[in-house]
């Protein structure tokens, strides 16, 4: 469901919508962040680090290639970069230089932020528990987290690399629920692409795709989500942990 929009496709009244939206977030004990394109605009970060990476060895790197990588853990993305490059580094060198080049570069740029997100996220974190949960290796979400300014503002942070597989397996969706000692029927997943929204299906817990203009979610996105806000200050924080 689309804010302003209604399941059957006819237009419906804002103030419905919203109220839809409301309902669907009561009663909801913990939020689960998705990281690159929720919270920092981080996705084009990746894909100039791959090129530079690629152009490096004489080769090209392209937005396809990229998405292939999108929501897979280090050891998987790193894997993919191998194949697909027809490399003869090895998947840890692949991926100890992608993480080094990201890391360096957040430590001297920062990180570009999603427009509102921090501010609506520390007002979600003010009402109840929240966790990242990202297909990121550890280091480079602890350098965004800490460019961003908000490396305090989450009681768990969870990497796919911590798991077996990245999404759209529900592992790290899974094991970030455990830690937070929250059952997954009563977390709510904030996720920017379509392989996050089926991870946070997979795991039993309710989806809001925040679709990210730098990098689009892709088909069936929206289909498999629970409900699509254009921002996340849309959602409603007071509604959260009504109920309890």
């Amino acid at each position: 469901m689309r804010l302003g929009d209604s399941r059957a496709g006819a237009p419906a009244r804002e103030e419905g919508a919203a109220g839809r939206v409301r309902s669907m977030v009561a009663g909801i004990a913990a939020v689960i962040f998705d990281l690159d394109g929720v919270l920092v605009d981080t996705e084009p970060c990746w894909h100039e680090v791959r090129v530079a990476w690629a152009a490096s060895r004489g080769l090209a790197w392209t937005e396809d290639d990229s998405r292939a990588c999108m929501g897979r853990n280090s050891r998987e993305w790193s894997e993919v970069m191998r194949r697909r490059l027809a490399v003869d580094d090895t998947p840890a060198a692949i991926e100890a230089g992608i993480v080094e080049a990201l890391v360096t570069r957040y430590a001297a740029r920062g990180v570009p932020l999603v427009p509102g997100a921090p501010a609506a996220a520390a007002a979600i974190a003010a009402r109840v528990p929240v966790a990242i949960a990202s297909s990121g290796h550890p280091a480079v979400i602890r350098a965004a987290l800490e460019a961003a300014a908000m490396a305090g503002l989450f009681r768990v942070v969870v990497s796919s690399d911590d798991v077996a597989a990245g999404k759209p397996a529900p592992d790290v969706y899974v094991e970030a629920a455990r830690r937070l000692g929250v059952e997954p029927a009563r977390c709510l997943v904030l996720e920017d692409s379509r392989n996050g929204v089926l991870a946070g299906r997979a795991a039993g817990m309710r989806v809001v795709l925040i679709p990210n203009a730098s990098v689009p979610p892709g088909p069936g996105a929206a289909e498999a989500a629970d409900v699509v806000v254009e921002r996340l200050a849309d959602l409603p924080a007071t509604a959260l942990g009504a109920g309890e």
